[in-house]
């Protein structure tokens, strides 16, 4: 029986490292074309690079200085629409989850229900709405979309959330108001710091689908004035149409390689908010 047991997991080791070998595969395409050549690129995309097709960081140089939009500017917009996307959801969503967790209402339960449906939702099907919206209440820029951000962000912090809270014994919060701390004070005194490992694990998840999301962007914002850096990449092109893979490349490999390192240092703490938030639901 052992015997059996350690084969099958043998075969599921063997299983998942193929599998993983096959999803970093787009990702080490990219960092060894991110220093070819243009033309290597288009005629030998999967050979690493040797001295007649290395370029070295001119392929870099080319994607921050090419057209007439800064780079650093559609940087400058990615950071800023990331970090008070987060920080948005972070806040409202905890502190709706703790509402939901706390007050059994009707009204709280069909709260909660709706924002799991919104998880379920199609972006396609409202992505029209959406844009006419964001339009109409002035939210096509880079400092008022971190609210639609909010609203599609919500679904999952609040899932997470809300089964954390239900995990942590009431006890805490009645002794805080037995003390005089009234609902706000205990949630930011003592309901706020029990919610770390999610807070770092929705903080995460959240980082890595806003910094790199490219479709809500391109709907909303006005192009003409704001990009962000996933938009920007796709203006890689010259004339005629003809697109510098080496600079495109290069670009998009500056684009994941924060996020996969950040993903990397705070994966423990992902694994921890999510079994946190699995006690209960």
């Amino acid at each position: 029986m052992k015997k059996a047991n350690s084969t099958g997991n043998r075969v599921l080791s063997l299983f998942f490292v193929v599998l993983s070998v096959v999803w970093l595969l787009p990702v080490l395409a990219v960092a060894i074309n991110a220093f070819k050549s243009n033309n290597a690129v288009s005629t030998q995309a999967f050979a690493l690079p040797n001295a007649e097709t290395f370029v070295g960081f001119s392929n870099f140089v080319k994607g921050m200085t090419f057209g007439n939009y800064p780079f650093l500017l559609a940087l400058g917009y990615s950071l800023f629409i990331t970090l008070v996307s987060v920080a948005l959801i972070l806040l409202f969503t905890s502190m709706s989850a703790w509402y939901i967790a706390r007050v059994n209402s009707r009204f709280s339960r069909l709260f909660y229900y709706l924002c799991l449906f919104s998880m379920i939702v199609p972006f396609q099907m409202v992505m029209f709405t959406l844009t006419f919206t964001a339009d109409r209440l002035k939210l096509n820029t880079p400092f008022t979309i971190p609210v639609v951000y909010l609203g599609f962000g919500a679904g999952l912090a609040i899932f997470m959330f809300a089964g954390f809270v239900k995990s942590m014994p009431l006890a805490i919060e009645e002794a805080a108001a037995i003390d005089g701390c009234g609902p706000v004070r205990t949630f930011f005194s003592v309901v706020l710091p029990m919610l770390r490992p999610t807070m770092i694990s929705v903080g995460v998840l959240e980082i890595m689908w806003v910094w790199n999301d490219y479709l809500l962007p391109y709907l909303v914002l006005d192009r003409t004035k704001y990009m962000t850096v996933p938009i920007l990449i796709q203006y890689l092109k010259g004339s005629y149409g003809h697109v510098d893979l080496g600079a495109t490349m290069a670009m998009i490999l500056m684009c994941i390689v924060p996020v996969i390192v950040f993903y990397l240092l705070c994966q423990k703490h992902i694994i921890k908010g999510v079994a946190a938030g699995a006690v209960k639901g």
